[in-house]
């Protein structure tokens, strides 16, 4: 994400060079404690039977995870102690008296709006009935496409839902997507799998619409009940498969305007764009092609009166946790117990520090960073991407199954990688929401509204590249392939994760692994069909592909033998961008650190040498514990690996894991030398 390009000529005549390139070192590692918790690790295990019980074990045994989650780990605490330091900066907010339309103000009255339980009951169902009003005017079929575009705006779950993003074929502009929408269960398999905690899941899915639909008005709920599972099967079984929504060049559909009839030919489209606010576009990119063909007869097939009660459960179960306190409940009943095995819900003041956040989380950001993210922060961070960068230069110069020309392609795209450290440098403007007092319903509808028109409004105007997608107090990461962007939130950049009292080693294993992990999805199966441009295009020889191809099945394979609940497998496909991710992320990481040490002997600290803590620090960034449910919901739903397999299926595929640990043949992690994979 640098935005240097690199001559062919001098690529090719490097492509031999070693990894002895210097790359920056600014930190005095003098009295620096080695960043592990020594007290997690488990020397009853051997490394070479399981790193993951090896790094963690300790810590795994004496853990219980806490009635309100569905797992935890490094990434709950990191992400609890950012939950807490939010609700300090919004309890200034809160208990102040600012003038209406501040920031403070929009702060301090949503909050409360979300956590006054007697307000929000008292209010009851009335901010329903002018939503089911709406409904039940619907006269017609064409009609019901107008009111999908209004609900679209709102969030609500329709059968597809249009939204905005940027033009994967020219990245310099928006452009609008479809996606297949209309299920209240996480993901198609679940309507189908035919196992009996599947069965027994859909029929108490089935019994929670039907409560639902009864506590919010209904005098039919069953049969209701029945009509809406009904109607959510049928569009569930025209559902793209999970696996190939990773296909970024068949979900790239742009259709014309003027042809979008001829994908749903009795579908108003013209009544649909015009409430969306797109009539004026020339064309939209409709992904899921074949299921929208397929919509186009079961919306016209199915009678006014089913639409309207899956419509009215779409009202319901979008806006479940901002009504009352009982359906508050029955909505985590299912989606909290019954789903995730979660046994109790999180405190009222974490789930309003979450809405905050969701809504106006950079008023917040703001002020968070400068309690909470030092600039000594930013400088070393800076230093560590350019220092994964020049590593990842070096490795793909090295790559000997690689032909000059696609590495020529790779080098450029990697020197265009732009990288964004702890916080944006211009804040998103909320002066046009309005917060009320005890109007948490009413609140939310109008953020999502503001948010919708100021998409429209920069629609015909060029690509917003300052903007986040994530809120500083996040902790996460992304990559984002259309402006070949790699972003790091503040939050993310705390203990353990990155640590400025650590050495080096650990910091490399820690966050440096998640840097490499976020350049490495510009290579992965969907981000290595963008260039260094963010242009979605080809870029390989047909045998670089070939042979991508054949790595990238090696290492789907393995993952797919992973089966941490009985007959419950990795889906080694479905992950397969965030494993490339995981493995190139801790290879060039430790790269990295080798090259940080300038021809140096890293010290031996706490009885493990740098490269021992490099895998370590690796390892521990994942600890980790899962309830079953919880476990088997991520398998099916989320395109990571399982914190373990994370940790396990990515050393045994690094060589030096093998000589740092002295992982023998009969280890249960060991690998033959062919069967390793390496890509980047």
């Amino acid at each position: 994400m640098k935005k240097t390009l690199i001559s062919l000529t001098i690529l090719l005549g490097l492509v031999g060079c070693n990894n002895s390139a210097h790359i920056s070192n600014s930190v005095n590692q003098k009295n620096l404690s080695s960043g592990l918790n020594l007290q997690a690790i488990d020397h009853s295990v051997k490394p070479g039977d399981d790193f993951n019980l090896y790094a963690n074990g300790l810590w795994i045994k004496e853990t219980n995870i806490p009635d309100d989650k569905s797992s935890y780990g490094v990434g709950t605490i990191v992400h609890e102690q950012s939950q807490k330091d939010v609700k300090a900066i919004i309890e200034q907010s809160a208990n102040g008296k600012f003038a209406h339309g501040s920031n403070e103000q929009k702060v301090g009255d949503l909050y409360q709006s979300y956590v006054d339980w007697d307000t929000r009951n008292k209010v009851g169902l009335a901010p329903l009935q002018a939503e089911f009003k709406q409904i039940d005017a619907i006269s017609d079929h064409q009609a019901l496409a107008v009111h999908f575009a209004a609900v679209n705006k709102l969030g609500y779950s329709i059968p597809f839902n249009l939204g905005q993003y940027v033009d994967f074929k020219d990245p310099n502009v928006y452009m609008m997507y479809t996606w297949q929408a209309g299920l209240g269960l996480p993901d198609r398999e679940y309507y189908f799998t035919d196992d009996e905690a599947s069965k027994e899941l859909r029929a108490k899915y089935l019994k929670h619409i039907e409560t639902m639909l009864a506590l919010t008005g209904s005098n039919n709920a069953k049969a209701e009940a029945k009509i809406i599972f009904d109607l959510e099967s049928k569009l569930a079984s025209h559902h793209m498969k999970k696996e190939k929504t990773r296909d970024m060049v068949a979900l790239y559909n742009k259709i014309p305007t003027a042809k979008l009839t001829d994908i749903m030919p009795d579908f108003n489209w013209q009544g649909f764009m015009k409430e969306a606010g797109v009539a004026d576009i020339d064309g939209l990119v409709v992904t899921q092609i074949d299921y929208m063909k397929a919509l186009n007869d079961i919306i016209k097939d199915t009678s006014l009166d089913t639409w309207k009660t899956f419509l009215r459960w779409g009202v319901v179960n979008s806006n479940a946790s901002r009504l009352t306190q009982a359906i508050d409940e029955q909505n985590f009943e299912f989606y909290g117990k019954t789903l995730r095995g979660v046994k109790a819900q999180q405190p009222m003041w974490r789930r309003g520090v979450n809405v905050v956040n969701a809504n106006i989380g950079e008023v917040v950001g703001k002020v968070y960073v400068k309690k909470h993210f030092p600039p000594e922060a930013k400088a070393r961070m800076e230093e560590l991407v350019a220092n994964l960068i020049k590593a990842y230069e070096v490795s793909i110069k090295n790559l000997d199954w690689m032909t000059p020309e696609t590495k020529a392609q790779a080098l450029d795209k990697l020197s265009k990688f732009t990288p964004k450290i702890g916080y944006p440098d211009i804040w998103r403007d909320y002066s046009a929401l309005d917060i009320q007092q005890g109007d948490l319903f009413g609140n939310l509808k109008r953020s999502a509204l503001v948010v919708y028109q100021q998409n429209l409004d920069r629609q015909n105007g060029p690509v917003q590249k300052h903007e986040w997608q994530m809120t500083p107090q996040t902790v996460n990461a992304y990559y984002n392939p259309p402006l070949n962007e790699i972003v790091f939130p503040a939050a993310i950049l705390q203990p353990p994760y990155f640590n400025l009292a650590a050495e080096d080693a650990v910091n490399y294993g820690a966050i440096g692994a998640v840097i490499g992990h976020e350049i490495g999805h510009g290579f992965d199966d969907s981000g290595s069909t963008f260039d260094g441009d963010g242009v979605l295009r080809n870029w390989w020889t047909d045998a670089d592909k070939s042979e991508f191809k054949n790595r990238t099945t090696k290492l789907v394979a393995q993952y797919d033998e992973f089966e941490p609940l009985d007959g419950v497998h990795v889906n080694g496909t479905f992950t397969l961008g965030e494993n490339i991710g995981d493995l190139g992320g801790l290879s060039i990481s430790l790269l990295a650190y080798k090259m940080s040490l300038n021809g140096k002997e890293a010290p031996v600290i706490d009885n493990f040498s740098g490269e021992q803590r490099v895998f370590l620090g690796y390892a521990q960034s994942w600890s980790n514990k899962y309830r079953d449910k919880a476990l088997k919901h991520q398998i099916k739903t989320d395109p990571h690996s399982p914190s373990m397999y994370r940790v396990n299926g990515v050393v045994r595929n690094v060589p030096e894991f093998y000589e740092l640990f002295d992982v023998q043949p009969t280890d249960k992690l060991y690998l033959a030398p062919q069967e390793r994979v390496k890509i980047w």
